[in-house]
């Protein structure tokens, strides 16, 4: 049960920290809600789901390095920033994705 309330706090951490990852709730929130109207077929809804969950996981794992970065060092470093930055495009990467994937499932249903 620990293994949960850690899990937790660490979701109330993103929320609190991270304005990004409540934008990305919100998108996701669309995504579904779209796709219950739309009737998407099952194997739509794994791509759906998937999509939003690699989305929420990179941006986690993202402010996760943001604050190990954070309590290795208070002053700039030239790799510090790299690693910042890399962790970053990993998020940015896997919300090109998504919309992919949200474009491929949900435009046939707009283009018909």
């Amino acid at each position: 049960m620990k293994r949960f309330k850690y899990a937790f706090q660490g979701l109330l951490v993103l929320f609190n920290k991270d304005k990004k990852f409540l934008i990305h709730i919100i998108f996701a929130c669309f995504a579904i809600l779209l796709s219950f109207y739309l009737k998407i077929n099952i194997v739509e809804w794994f791509l759906i789901i998937i999509a939003i969950g690699f989305v929420l996981t990179f941006e986690a794992m993202n402010t996760a390095l943001e604050y190990v970065v954070d309590l290795i060092t208070d002053e700039y470093h030239e790799l510090a920033k790299k690693a910042k930055d890399t962790a970053a495009a990993s998020v940015m990467l896997a919300s090109l994705i998504a919309l992919v994937i949200g474009l491929i499932v949900f435009l046939p249903y707009f283009i018909k």
